[in-house]
């Protein structure tokens, strides 16, 4: 398969440019992976679409406001500082936007003493970078939310690139298919009986990054952290063994599933084997690491059964995700009529129910 099969026509004006209010008012467009039938909702109406055995696997991370300013301390030249992964108290993995930044080449953060020297030179853009005294605090007071690049609109408040249920600080992006949740349809969902489950998984790099191959067998996914803890992993099992649908909210969610399904069985989620034939289930593990399971068309799915997820980015990873769970044809069918409906995409759109 080549990266131009994933390609579909997107207009600008489809792109979602501000989150809706309230969250739970952006339009469901509920899609069945077996016969192919459409239907149109409120995400609200997820509630009624769920029942008492299903599970909602939720990724819990959160999102630090990374990107920061700065400027070389010899020259005054201009650089962006995007930070993605704590290494050390100090140390940061980091993608830097800015000419000639170099190891061994100074860094001095805007309204700040602090100051950060290039380590190490990686690949992609990215950087290590040793920075003068911990930047929590910083990140914090100065840091701007990582919005992604078709985003033109400014944020008017942080937590709208939050999901409610945030814990876990790390994420460079946020789990776009949970910004749709309230606390009020969360409780009401819990009220009915449907249970939940957390994982962790902390968006890096590969969510900014195209993909720089043409034939999609040949792209190798950037590393994320992610964890899925022992109690959940039980209650996933649970859910399975009792005939339950494991709902995953969201691509990050499904890849961590994926990858905790596939250390079970002691096999490498970056060599994780694909095949067409269908898969009853396969227990998941409690784990604690990187991934770079890449899910595409010809994968066997081992715990995910359906998912909540918005509409994506042509020729994305995540596209491809969704169109290995539930048909290319069908998938790329349910995005013209998303189109001619009128729903909004990517970040700050409407969602899909592929049940």
């Amino acid at each position: 398969m080549h990266i131009s099969d994933f390609d579909y026509d997107l207009p600008e004006h489809f792109i979602a440019q501000t989150p809706i209010e309230p969250r739970d008012a952006s339009r469901l467009l509920v899609l069945d992976k077996q016969t192919g039938t459409i239907e149109h909702r409120i995400f609200r109406d997820i509630l009624g679409l769920l029942t008492p055995n299903d599970l909602l696997v939720l990724n819990d991370t959160r999102v630090i406001p990374a990107r920061l300013h700065a400027h070389k301390a010899a020259t005054g030249g201009a650089v962006e500082i995007l930070v993605l992964r704590r290494l050390t108290e100090t140390d940061w993995r980091a993608l830097i936007g800015g000419r000639n930044v170099d190891v061994g080449v100074k860094l001095k953060l805007n309204d700040s003493d602090i100051t950060a020297d290039v380590l190490e030179v990686l690949d992609e853009g990215e950087r290590v970078l040793g920075f003068s005294k911990p930047i929590d605090a910083i990140v914090d007071k100065l840091g701007e939310m990582p919005l992604p690049p078709y985003i033109h609109a400014p944020l008017q408040d942080r937590e709208r690139y939050q999901t409610v249920y945030n814990k876990d600080a790390g994420s460079a992006a946020a789990p776009t298919a949970g910004l749709h949740f309230t606390p009020e349809l969360l409780l009401a969902l819990r009220t009915k009986g449907v249970r939940f489950a957390y994982v962790t998984l902390h968006v890096g790099l590969g969510t900014f990054l195209p993909m720089r191959v043409d034939n999609i067998a040949d792209h190798r996914m950037h590393k994320e952290w992610a964890r899925l803890l022992p109690d959940d992993a039980h209650l996933i099992n649970q859910t399975k063994l009792a005939g339950g649908r494991v709902i995953a909210v969201g691509t990050t969610a499904a890849r961590t599933l994926e990858t905790a399904a596939i250390l079970s069985a002691g096999g490498d989620p970056a060599n994780a084997i694909h095949a067409p034939d269908a898969c009853s289930w396969r227990p998941v593990i409690a784990f604690e690491a990187e991934t770079n399971l890449f899910i595409y068309p010809g994968y066997r799915w081992r715990t995910v059964d359906t998912m909540i997820t918005n509409f994506h980015l042509p020729k994305s990873t995540l596209l491809m995700m969704i169109s290995s769970l539930v048909g290319k044809e069908r998938l790329f069918h349910a995005y013209e009529v998303a189109k001619s409906e009128g729903y909004r995409f990517f970040s700050f759109g409407d969602a899909m129910f592929i049940r």
